[in-house]
């Protein structure tokens, strides 16, 4: 079975790869109880520390010190704990093969539409998208938090949707919008999968009328981010107004609380480090907070279940975050087998062969992507000519131009964009349980009736949701 792959049309020449910065001093997270004192910054300043992110809304500070904060903090009076503010590898920001090529609504592979590349997106056809748009729904008046590695801001079919105003990074050293070029960018493919234009050019979005914020959480170089970052990301997302929140990333906390040492390229060394299991508990309740702050802020947030092909029910040792979080909808990956071969006749219900399952991991299935057709034969469809097996990838935005992935990190944008077609419908706002329940109530069930291993309550259906 072939690994997960990503391909690219070039565009413009690819830029060469920057080493992440060398933090010069480590990062806690510290918890208050409740409320910080309003001389919290100074005690934290006596203690040999600095607040670098401060997060009064759910009792979080981001703190580096060049000494064992943990120690010298912990005099401070209102804490709930301090813990290591782990830098964890939350997507593959880059796939090392790239293959290049010249270059009323219907569904891929024959719509017809003035989007040059909108008929090699086979997900749009697996979810109905095109029907969504007939009935008039086009997530105009709703806004999506793409939780990601940045977003190419200046990509024409990204730059119509982009609220730059309200785009925010929590990367030291990083800029929400990415570094311009021809490179594989996680967040922009996201992003674009949710909401790219509908403006005769390149692809749609499944909701290309939805405004995209870009809150980076990731580095853009390694995919890596501090779990701090997430929690202080999902907080920004709901205080900026977002409906939606999208996150196309997934870490383990381990029971043991012991983390792989990555390299500044994201990459594990092969060392490990091992924390008190209070300190993953703690990193737990933080993301926890993160979330629930979001979803009474009316925020709906979608996650991608994760890509180890695990029973997420019978790995109750480990959680996987945020897809396990509660209040979050954990979507797993779907694909057709050879679908530019028989596009017409292509079956959407198959769980890809890297996807995480479970009845108690899953909430809903969306098309994620998978490489599993063998053979290398040639297909064209859309005018695009390529190796069969590439079809069945999800085809979005990159920097700089568009190309193929796979992974649920694919998938759960196409459900984020069906979450926002929904709330379009209902005035551009709603409670995230009414949106949960119409998309269970509209879900294709493929599988056992409802709540089944691989579509948990069922494939997401843009057309049901919003007619």
């Amino acid at each position: 079975m072939r690994s997960l792959r990503t391909v690219f049309i070039a565009t413009c020449a690819a830029v060469g790869l920057l080493a992440a910065p060398i933090a010069a001093a480590e990062s806690y997270v510290v918890l208050a109880k409740s409320k910080f004192s309003a001389d919290f910054a100074a005690e934290v300043q006596a203690a040999g520390g600095h607040v670098t992110t401060f997060v009064p809304e759910i009792g979080l500070a981001i703190v580096e010190s060049d000494g064992d904060f943990r120690a010298t903090g912990a005099s401070i009076k209102g804490l709930q704990g301090i813990a290591k503010n782990v830098e964890a590898r939350f997507v593959e920001p880059r796939m090392p093969v790239t293959m290049s090529f010249e270059q009323a609504y219907a569904n891929p592979p024959v719509s017809g539409d003035d989007d040059f590349y909108f008929d090699i997106q086979w997900g749009h056809q697996a979810i109905d998208a095109a029907g969504a748009w007939n009935a008039g729904y086009r997530g105009a008046g709703v806004r999506v938090a793409v939780l990601d590695s940045g977003v190419d801001g200046d990509h024409p079919d990204i730059a119509p949707n982009i609220n730059a105003a309200l785009s925010a990074s929590f990367i030291a050293g990083e800029d929400w919008n990415v570094r311009p070029g021809f490179f594989f960018n996680h967040g922009t493919h996201v992003a674009g999968t949710i909401a790219a234009a509908d403006n005769a050019f390149g692809t749609i979005g499944v909701a290309p009328e939805a405004e995209i914020i870009a809150v980076k959480v990731l580095s853009e170089y390694s995919g890596s981010g501090p779990f701090g970052s997430i929690a202080a990301g999902m907080v920004h997302a709901a205080n900026v107004g977002a409906d939606v929140i999208n996150m196309s990333l997934g870490a383990t906390i381990p029971q043991n609380c012991t983390f792989d040492v990555l390299d500044d390229d994201g990459n594990p060394t092969g060392e490990t480090v091992h924390y008190p299991a209070w300190e993953c508990a703690h990193l737990l309740t933080m993301l926890q907070r993160a979330a629930d702050y979001a979803y009474n802020a009316g925020v709906t947030i979608i996650s991608s279940a994760g890509n180890e092909a695990t029973d997420l029910d019978h790995n109750k040792s480990d959680v996987k975050v945020p897809a396990e979080l509660k209040n979050v909808q954990s979507i797993s990956a779907t694909a057709p087998i050879g679908w530019a071969v028989n596009p017409f006749n292509a079956s959407f219900d198959n769980l890809a062969s890297y996807s995480n399952y479970g009845k108690t991991g899953v909430q809903f299935s969306a098309p994620g992507g998978d490489s599993v057709y063998p053979g290398n034969e040639l297909c064209i469809v859309g005018g695009v000519l390529q190796s069969c097996w590439v079809f069945d990838l999800v085809f979005s935005t990159i920097s700089g131009g568009w190309g193929w992935s796979a992974g649920t990190s694919m998938a759960s944008p196409h459900a984020a964009g069906v979450a926002a077609l929904i709330i379009g419908k209902n005035g551009g706002s709603m409670d995230p349980d009414a949106v949960v329940r119409e998309l269970e109530r509209t879900a294709t069930d493929y599988g056992r009736k409802k709540n089944d291993d691989v579509h948990g309550n069922g494939a997401v259906n843009a057309a049901a949701a919003v007619n």
